[in-house]
């Protein structure tokens, strides 16, 4: 089908292999960041509502989950997923019935993004083996640091940039 970005590959092994949904949302996400015009923002940005929704009902905060996942309903469109090798009415059907039972409060279960690009498919294969996990690995529940991984990130760098941007605001402010 195509040539297919680092990024999106690596979420898909996230996705499938690891589970590491926090992560699948990182990766995308900074990927989507850094190409705002590539006519893809609101694919990608459902394909992170995705994570972000199994991250929080898997974790059993399902209002979260719910709201991503009718957010993600709202901007995953056939022609974009197709481009991206996924089987659009699979997936589509995956997060109406997830977005029910999380309002409904049955058992959470990982989605599946069904690939129709073979190639691609074999690409994010390869990649799990050389990670040392298996493609279609079920989440794994007792696994606290990829469970909660939100709580247990060093933010470090992050509080550092914010601190180091508020006082530039702070001086800028000064200087009127």
């Amino acid at each position: 089908m195509g040539i297919y970005p680092d990024a999106y590959i690596a979420y898909l092994v996230e996705f499938h292999a690891n589970r590491d949904y926090f992560e699948c949302h990182e990766l995308l996400e900074e990927y989507w960041k850094e190409h705002p015009d590539d006519g893809m923002s609101d694919i990608w940005v459902g394909l992170i509502q995705i994570a972000v929704g199994q991250y929080h009902e898997r974790r059993g905060n399902r209002r979260g989950a719910v709201m991503m996942y009718k957010s993600a309903e709202r901007k995953l469109a056939d022609e974009g997923l197709m481009q991206l090798g996924i089987d659009a009415p699979s997936l589509q059907h995956q997060l109406a019935k997830r977005r029910e039972g999380a309002e409904s409060g049955q058992p959470y279960k990982d989605m599946e993004i069904k690939l129709l690009d073979h190639e691609l498919l074999e690409l994010c294969r390869q990649a799990s083996d050389e990670l040392g996990v298996a493609w279609g690995t079920a989440s794994p529940m007792g696994d606290a640091d990829i469970i909660h991984r939100h709580l247990r990130r060093d933010r470090t760098e992050v509080v550092a940039a914010r601190q180091e941007a508020l006082l530039k605001k702070q001086s800028d402010g000064r200087k009127l």
